[in-house]
């Protein structure tokens, strides 16, 4: 090993530099004699111009990201200079700290100066690393509409689709702590033997939170407005031609977010209900089963959990209607929302025959007949009951 010294002078900056530069190209091994005189050197350059130049040098990262605009780049065609596509954007995000062999072909392809390069990055990347990136599935994500603002083609979105839902995720307060590994203690999961893609429930969570964050509410929730009285109240709205609508009026009036938001695929929800970062209970639903009657259970379900469950902590009540039974806090907000709509004893379903019975019935409760007619093939397990009859769709009510 050369004499290493303190540089004190313009000149031995520039010595030093030459010699870094000469061991790059050698690209010694670790451990080595040359290995340990680099990061020496590299250390003593970096103490030298921190004193010699307060102005700092620009951010190695930046630098690079300046020169890709300045010549037109884009990521895959730094491919040469990192070694793949996939190290190019680990790098990009501060994922990655450069190697010698990267800083080397740097500097030479891109004219980029070595001692620039070889400086920390001045901000460390706030992209999780325990995260596994490629499991979202980004391309229907894209097609909903998550991605605000990004223009590009979905090849495109995959090439960016680290920084693209590094920012989605964080566009919510708490948004990284929705994690699939935290799922367990983060949420109350009712679901069926099928497996589930914790990643696009995970995406599905924050795009709720990012609807509900947009909306203006007129009140603060007051806990304990949501009870078997106010739900029965609710369901009288049902009757009406515009029930749906008013049903989401009513909410917010009462400042509840009423959020609409489609199940991506392998996620299996009907609904979901938590807490906003504004305090307000958030109901969401997908309106998976276009049917009016599915619409007013799964609302009233979700509104059960706000009633009897809901404790404005961070956890979530995700449900799967379709799931057979469910544990004690699910069948007591089945109980609750069957008991909103339809009282107990109030319907035999061996006794409503035909169509006209079920009109009678739901008048005399002040319901709509969908609602009476889908609990009568729920109980008869006969889905081909009253034919065609009943079964008005409740997406046209809101823009899905």
């Amino acid at each position: 090993m050369n004499q290493i010294k303190l540089i004190k002078s313009t000149q031995e900056h520039e010595q030093a530099l030459a010699r870094v530069m000469s061991l790059m190209d050698v690209d010694p091994a670790p451990n080595t004699a040359e290995s340990d005189e680099l990061d020496l050197l590299v250390f003593l350059i970096e103490k030298y111009e921190e004193e010699a130049f307060p102005i700092d040098s620009p951010d190695p990262i930046e630098a690079i990201k300046f020169r890709m605009e300045q010549m037109g780049l884009i990521k895959k065609d730094l491919v040469p200079y990192f070694g793949s596509a996939s190290k190019v954007t680990e790098v990009l995000n501060g994922t990655r700290s450069l190697s010698l062999n990267m800083i080397r072909k740097l500097s030479t392809g891109l004219g980029i100066s070595a001692d620039v390069l070889i400086k920390e990055p001045c901000h460390k990347s706030t992209i999780s690393k325990d995260i596994n990136w490629d499991a979202f599935p980004i391309s229907e994500m894209r097609a909903r509409g998550y991605f605000e603002g990004f223009k590009g083609s979905t090849s495109e979105l995959k090439e960016y689709s680290i920084e693209q839902l590094n920012v989605f995720l964080t566009s919510v307060p708490n948004g990284l702590s929705l994690k699939p590994a935290l799922l367990r203690t983060t949420a109350h999961l009712r679901s069926n033997d099928k497996e589930t893609d914790n990643y696009a429930l995970w995406a599905w969570q924050v795009r709720v939170l990012q609807k509900a964050q947009l909306e203006q509410l007129p009140v603060k929730y007051v806990k304990g407005t949501v009870d078997a009285s106010w739900m029965k109240k609710l369901a009288q709205l049902s009757w009406s031609d515009q029930g749906p609508k008013l049903a989401r009026e009513f909410l917010n009036r009462h400042g509840i977010h009423l959020i609409i938001e489609g199940h991506l695929p392998k996620t299996y929800l009907d609904g979901a209900v938590c807490v906003s970062a504004s305090g307000n209970p958030v109901v969401a639903l997908t309106l998976r089963h276009d049917k009016l009657d599915n619409f007013w259970f799964s609302l009233m379900h979700e509104l059960a959990h706000i009633a009897l469950h809901l404790d404005c902590t961070e956890t979530w009540y995700m449900d799967n209607l379709d799931a057979e039974g469910g544990d004690e806090v699910e069948q007591e907000a089945d109980a609750l929302a069957q008991q909103s709509l339809i009282p107990l004893g109030s319907l035999n379903p061996l006794e409503i025959l035909d169509a006209d019975l079920v009109r009678t019935l739901a008048s005399g409760l002040g319901v709509s007949p969908c609602i009476v007619a889908g609990r009568v093939r729920y109980e008869l397990d006969d889905h081909t009951k009253f034919g065609k009859a009943f079964r008005d769709k409740v997406r046209s009510y809101f823009v899905v």
